[in-house]
Order: structure tokens, then sequence, then C-alpha cells
């Protein structure tokens, strides 16, 4: 009888810890930074996205190379760099005292975001079994998701005194226990032999390459991400000011738990799907139900309809992410796996900053229901892209390898 390998280890459920704490951190301040700027700043809506864009331009900048340095120092050393950096960045805030010296702490803050969470998938990626990579990916990015919608949440809490002390002592705290996290990390020695063994290769063969920053084989995934991180960006920066708009205020925090609990309770299910079936069957549905949804949130007039749109697209977006976290891993090198995150982050990130400012841009240009109707709209493109970039090259390369066996 074959005994299925082990995903739920120590060091598993550590590193996983160390991503929550990370990404919660990151979409508290997602949320509440917006409002800082609105309320205490008194900027619009331009202004609220760039709190979000200037941190993702950090990362972005910095994501080409979080992925090579990964592969080339070492997993937890760059996870340890990139936590330090981000808790120091945390308590800098205490010290910005206008618009300039905070959106360059934002900037240093997305930069060390991008080398730490690089460096975690990593780590969790070399942790999971090959054969249970879509369950397992799938169970640590439900750790992100989770961070990624409870953040929001509680970032409407810390600020509902408008106080920005209480916010930013309750992230210095939330990113401390990320690092600590971190520190207990043990990655496996043969895992880092192999890599050591095939870098120096690498670095002759692709001196100075830009296939050395970016993993080609993730890229046509990481682009479909691109899109959808897109659209998301519109509801972690947004959906206060929506709900407020909409007379409705009091339902913006409980719709970011439904839309968590939506993530948690399909995961595992999702990660089965992953590892027996095509990912066609997760992605269909998935990009359907989260544009579905957003366009119901557009026009929503009541809570019980925006609490509808919250199950819908968490359902949808449970499906999305750990779907292209694991195709980006599973069509790359396994020596190229910390390339490989690098590039699915550099385009997640990207989308969501990019998302961020143009929401924010159409929002003034219009309304909220506008800007929602449009974010309902932009992943219909990515299903387009979804077929050309990766369905029909991958049904390509299947057609071609039962030839080869028939032969």
């Amino acid at each position: 009888m074959l005994t299925r390998e082990r995903i739920w280890t120590k060091n598993f459920v550590v590193v996983c810890m160390s991503s929550f704490f990370m990404f919660l951190t990151f979409y508290i301040l997602a949320t509440a930074f917006p409002l800082y700027v609105k309320d205490s700043l008194h900027g619009d809506q331009q202004q609220m996205g760039l709190s979000i864009t200037i941190y993702v331009i950090g990362g972005v900048l910095i994501r080409p190379f979080s992925g090579q340095w990964v592969d080339r120092y070492g997993k937890k050393k760059m996870a340890i760099i990139g936590m330090v950096i981000f808790l120091l960045a945390c308590i800098s805030y205490f010290g910005a005292k206008g618009m300039f010296m905070f959106l360059v702490i934002r900037l240093v803050h997305g930069m060390s975001y991008a080398i730490a969470s690089t460096a975690t998938s990593t780590i969790a990626s070399s942790l999971v079994p090959n054969s249970r990579q879509g369950t397992g990916m799938g169970y640590f990015s439900m750790f992100m998701s989770v961070g990624m919608v409870i953040g929001p949440a509680l970032g409407l809490f810390l600020w509902k005194d408008k106080d920005i002390h209480v916010l930013l002592l309750a992230i210095c705290v939330i990113a401390a226990l990320s690092l600590l996290f971190t520190l207990a990390m043990r990655v496996p020695k043969q895992n880092q032999e192999a890599l050591q063994s095939v870098e120096p290769v690498e670095r002759e063969k692709r001196r100075l390459q830009w296939s050395d920053f970016i993993e080609p084989k993730a890229l046509p995934i990481s682009v479909v991400g691109f899109i959808l991180a897109f659209a998301y960006s519109s509801l972690s920066g947004f959906m206060s000011s929506f709900t407020v708009e909409i007379h409705q205020s009091q339902v913006a925090g409980t719709f970011f738990v439904v839309f968590a609990l939506m993530i948690v309770v399909f995961r595992p299910l999702i990660g089965k799907i992953f590892d027996s079936c095509n990912e066609h069957y997760l992605y269909y549905p998935g990009i359907i139900l989260f544009a579905v949804g957003m366009l119901l949130l557009s026009q929503a007039h009541s809570a019980t309809m925006v609490l509808v749109a919250g199950v819908i697209m968490g359902i949808g977006y449970g499906a999305l992410l750990p779907c292209f976290q694991a195709l980006a891993m599973k069509l790359s090198p396994e020596h190229r796996r910390g390339s490989a995150t690098g590039t699915f982050f550099l385009l997640f990130d990207l989308g969501y900053g990019l998302g961020s400012y143009v929401m924010g841009m159409i929002a003034s240009m219009s309304d909220y229901r506008m800007m929602y109707v449009v974010a309902g709209l932009v992943p219909l493109l990515s299903a387009a892209l979804y077929y050309v970039l990766h369905h029909r090259p991958r049904a390509k390369v299947s057609l071609h390898e039962q030839n080869a066996k028939l032969v």
C-alpha cells in the first residue's frame, strides 16, 4: 500500500506562519494607508492609490534580482535579510513627518517585501513533495490569501479612531512575529547543495542575460496573474470608500471576512483538483466567478448584495492564486524556483500597483460603481491571455509527448 508523502511538517507550518504575518502587515497598510492619506493628508483618489503604488514600485524594482539572490545566496539567508529590513521599515514610519519621507519608506518597505516573499515562497516549494506541489502550494498560498483578506478588515478596524500610532504599533508587532518565524525556519541541506552544484554553471551560461532575473517558463502564467492582481487591487484599496458611497459602510470589514472564509473552506479541494486534474478545470470557472462577483459588487445597493459578491469572488480568487503560483513552480526547473517565484510576484505586484493607481483614476473621473464595472471586465481579458499563452501551448506539448510515446 502506497503512502502519500507528508506536507504538514514542522518546517512547512513555520514558513506558512512567517508568510501569513508578512502578508497580513502588507494588506493592513494597503487598506489603512489610503485612508490615512485621505483623512489626515486630505489627498484625492489618485493620491490614495499612490500610497500603494509606490510600495509596489519598490517591489517591482527588486523582484528581478530577488529570485537570483535566493538561488545564489540561499533561501533562508535572503528571507532573514528581507524580513529584518521589512521590520525596520515598519518602525521607520513613526519618524515619517512629511509625504516625501513617507513615500521613501514605502519604497524601501516594498523592496524588503519582495525579497522576503520570494524567499519564503521558494522555501515552501522546496519543502513540499514534487508529487503534491498543487496541494502543498495551495495550502501555503491559503495562508497568504487569508492574510490578504483579513488584512483589509483589520486595517479598517485599526484605523477606526484615525490614530496612526495605534496602527503603526500593531504592524510592528505583526512584522516582528513574521521575523521570529523566519528565524525558526529549517531549510533542507540537500536542496541547498543541489542548488549550489548547478548555480556556478548557470552563472557561466547566463551572465548578464535577462533570463538571470526572469524565468522564461514562468512568464506566461505570470502575465495572466498580472491581470488578476490588476482587478483585485480595486478591492483592498477602495472597498471602504465604496461602501460609504452606497451608504453601507458597516459591511466593508465583513466583506473581507466572508471573502477569506470562502478561500479557507474551498482551498483543500482546490489543491486536490490541481494535483489530480488539468489546471484548466480550476482556471476557467475561477475567473468567471471572480468576474461575475466583481460585476455584482458594482451593482450592489445593500449589504446582502455586497456579501454575496464577496462569497462568489472568494471562491473564484481562491481557485486562481494557488493555481498560478503552483504552475509557475511546476513549469520551471527545480534549481530556478527562486527566479520563478520572483517572476510570478514581479508581475503580480506590478498588476496590483498599476491597478491601484488606474482604478483610483477611474473612480476620480466617474465613481466607484464604474470602477468595479471595469474591474469586472478586466479578468475576462485574462481568459483570452490564458488560452493563448498557456492553454494552447500546453496542449501542443501534450500532443507532441503522446505522439512520441506512440512512435
